[in-house]
């Protein structure tokens, strides 16, 4: 049996190999040589991403926008001959059925042959069809031109051969209401009058009422400025068709399309306002802003207050001990959005509502607006995520009340994280984030490392908020003997490299070998970075959940892009930003981080693209919060930037900038502006300078 495996095993890694050879990468090198990539999108001056529509086909790929009542995931694509398909789910997060559960809000899908016809000068526009494309004698093709994103999408097309009008579609979500929005703006492009008419349409569904939550639920499909408009040359006329949900449908208030879409742009011009960054990369600066937009954007206002939520057609009005108090929250610390703070503030209460004297596990979703909780894969590690959440976002924050808020949520989930410590002094727990898609053993490095930087941020806090000096540094003392025993419990040569195996008796390498980077635990970076970088775990998406297998989940990549900028591997760790920076921005598919594959087909959930600020604030910038108004700060400016910068930062109970140059003798200067006043400090590449506010 022995030798069969041996053999089964020598059969994989050649076959792992040559597949390896297929994909583009230098498998005789010990790191992975990154493939060419093809941009599919562009830049625009607007700070926009556009897709000109070529010969490129065919090509289909899906976005997810949000508001504080309603989700739009839109896919979108064209066929081989350019004939295009546009479908719409829209998900209503407050609107509920029974019983309470993780996906009871209600949903429905529509097609383009769910919305009313349109005509020009009596000629309908068949708006499945290409340019030359089949269709009834007399109707006009539909040819799109590019489409476009930026908090809302705009898809730009042309009908008539020869066109007679131009048509821009622009599909939004309400800011505040649980409806989603689809414009049509037609302009004459002709030089004689047109006439241009869309059909009036109201189209009603109502839930089962013995199952509906609170009330029969209705969602309405209808139609703004239905009718027939008589267009001069070069002018335009604007139709909308919209898609609600109401449990009061025969009493909907007036819809305003200018005054939403507005409102839409406001609330993200807001986000991209602050928290700004800058350097010489126009790449990286353009997925920074996206990432802040779907970040932010999907925080819903639930009866349980206002609750971050994933996403994906899957996960809203609810929170997670990874997603939102381990992810997402540490970012809305530096961001200063007021509804992303409330939203994480908000998370923790409905986590503290669980402590117990018996220290039983608080449960690691609580889901419904609040109504309901899952924890079906039992202790994830969760007060480990909630823990070391808490305490970064507590001191980033800077708020006194807040963190004395937090502190009783942090102090329990230590003290239940301590008592499962085994004989080897490890934390133990039922699985991991992954929740048993792989094997997590009975202690693994992910809950031992948050664990670990918990225990650190909590003596920081704990200073500020007065508490007792013997708990304080009984924090520190247990965080020092945790840094041993998972040097002693997880350190090894897995697959030639000297590095962590991610739990016991596992022999393969796992994306999670990143983490101790992320918390100044750099007694192994080597030997893990060449690891993460090698053709074992490094894909065309980033990195594999384990060695060997096509699985791969955002987050770890974008633990590991942080981690390796922590350990001072600067270079190393820019080549595969700015690939990765680029594939999700300009590639196939975008324009923001995604959660996995092939679970969920890459759904843009949320958290992670609050993962991919941090790399910047955390990992470029070096930004470790060490107090209330303070933060160590460790600047890693890569080779052939003189300057790079973050504006508008609001956070440690500041609204600050910090700008990096470049200095004489392998130097760099650190000049914070806060309040009008500007300190400079310089100190040696890769130092670390203590910053006060």
């Amino acid at each position: 049996m022995r030798t069969e495996k041996f053999i089964f095993r020598k059969i994989q890694l050649v076959i792992t190999f040559f597949f390896l050879c297929l994909a583009g990468f230098d498998v005789s090198a010990q790191n992975t040589t990154l493939p060419v990539q093809d941009d599919r999108w562009a830049i625009q001056p607007d700070g926009s991403i556009k897709w000109n529509i070529q010969n490129r086909l065919p090509h289909t790929d899906h976005i997810e926008m949000a508001g504080e009542k309603v989700a739009l995931w839109v896919q979108y694509g064209l066929d081989k001959a350019g004939r295009s398909k546009i479908s719409r789910t829209v998900v209503f997060p407050t609107f509920r059925m029974l019983p309470d559960g993780t996906r009871t809000h209600i949903s429905h899908s529509f097609s383009d042959s769910d919305l009313p016809r349109f005509y020009v000068n009596n000629r309908l526009i068949r708006l499945d069809s290409a340019v030359n494309g089949k269709g009834r004698t007399g109707d006009l093709s539909y040819n799109i031109k590019d489409i476009s994103h930026k908090g809302v999408m705009r898809v730009n097309a042309q009908a008539g051969s020869p066109a007679m009008v131009s048509i821009q579609r622009s599909l939004f979500p309400s800011t505040e209401r649980p409806m989603a929005l689809e414009e049509f703006v037609f302009k004459n492009i002709t030089d004689q009058p047109l006439t241009v008419f869309m059909e009036y349409l109201r189209r009603e569904v109502r839930t089962d009422p013995t199952r509906s939550k609170a009330a029969q639920h209705s969602i309405i499909t209808g139609t703004v400025n239905d009718g027939s408009v008589t267009i001069a040359p070069g002018k335009t006329v604007s139709f909308t068709v919209y898609f609600l949900a109401s449990d009061t449908p025969n009493a909907l208030a007036a819809i305003n399309t200018e005054e939403e879409k507005k409102a839409r742009i406001q609330r993200v011009e807001g986000v991209l306002d602050r928290l700004q960054l800058e350097t010489p990369d126009k790449i990286l600066n353009t997925a920074f802003d996206f990432a802040k937009i779907r970040a932010t954007e999907s925080i819903y206002k639930t009866k349980g207050g206002y609750m971050h939520g994933p996403g994906g057609l899957a996960y809203y009005a609810a929170i997670w001990a990874n997603d939102q108090a381990e992810y997402v929250n540490p970012f809305f610390a530096f961001l200063g959005d007021r509804v992303g703070n409330l939203s994480a503030m908000n998370a923790y209460r409905h986590f503290a509502r669980y402590m117990n004297p018996e220290y039983k596990p608080i449960p690691s979703s609580i889901v419904a607006e609040g109504d309901a909780f899952w924890h079906g894969a039992k202790d994830r590690g969760d007060m480990a995520m909630i823990a070391y959440g808490a305490s970064r976002y507590a001191l980033s924050y800077g708020n006194i009340d807040s963190a004395k808020v937090l502190w009783p949520l942090i102090e329990w989930s230590l003290e239940y994280s301590r008592r499962k410590l085994n004989g080897d002094g490890v934390v133990t727990s039922d699985s991991d984030e992954l929740e048993n898609r792989f094997s997590a053993g009975k202690a693994n490095l992910s809950t031992n490392t948050l664990y670990y930087d918990a225990l650190r941020s909590a003596a920081m806090l704990g200073e500020h908020l007065g508490k007792p000096k013997s708990q304080t540094e009984a924090y520190l003392r247990q965080a020092a003997e945790l840094r041993k025993n998972i040097d002693k419990y997880f350190a090894a040569n897995v697959e030639g490299f000297e590095t962590y195996r991610y739990h016991e008796g596992l022999n393969v390498l796992r994306a999670w070998i990143c983490l101790p980077l992320t918390v100044g635990i750099f007694d192994r970076k080597e030997g893990t970075i060449n690891a993460l970088f090698s053709p074992r775990l490094w894909t065309k998406d980033g990195l594999a959940t384990e060695a060997g297998k096509g699985t791969f989940w955002d987050r770890s990549t974008l633990y590991a892009l942080r981690g390796v900028l922590e350990a001072g591997e600067t270079e190393k760790a820019m080549d595969f930003i700015r690939y990765y920076s680029r594939r999700r921005l300009l590639g196939e598919h975008v324009p923001y981080p995604v959660e996995a594959y092939p679970e969920g087909n890459q759904r843009h959930l949320s958290a992670e693209s609050g993962l991919y600020c941090r790399i910047f604030t955390e990992g470029l910038f070096g930004m470790r919060p060490v107090g209330l108004r303070s933060f160590d700060c460790t600047p890693r400016l890569p080779k052939g930037w003189d300057k790079m910068a973050l504006k508008n930062v609001h956070s440690f109970g500041s609204k600050f900038d910090i700008t990096i140059n470049r200095a004489p003798g392998q130097k760099l200067t650190i000049a914070v502006n806060n309040d009008g006043k500007t300190k400079k400090y310089t100190v040696k590449e890769g130092a670390t300078q203590k910053i006060t506010l």
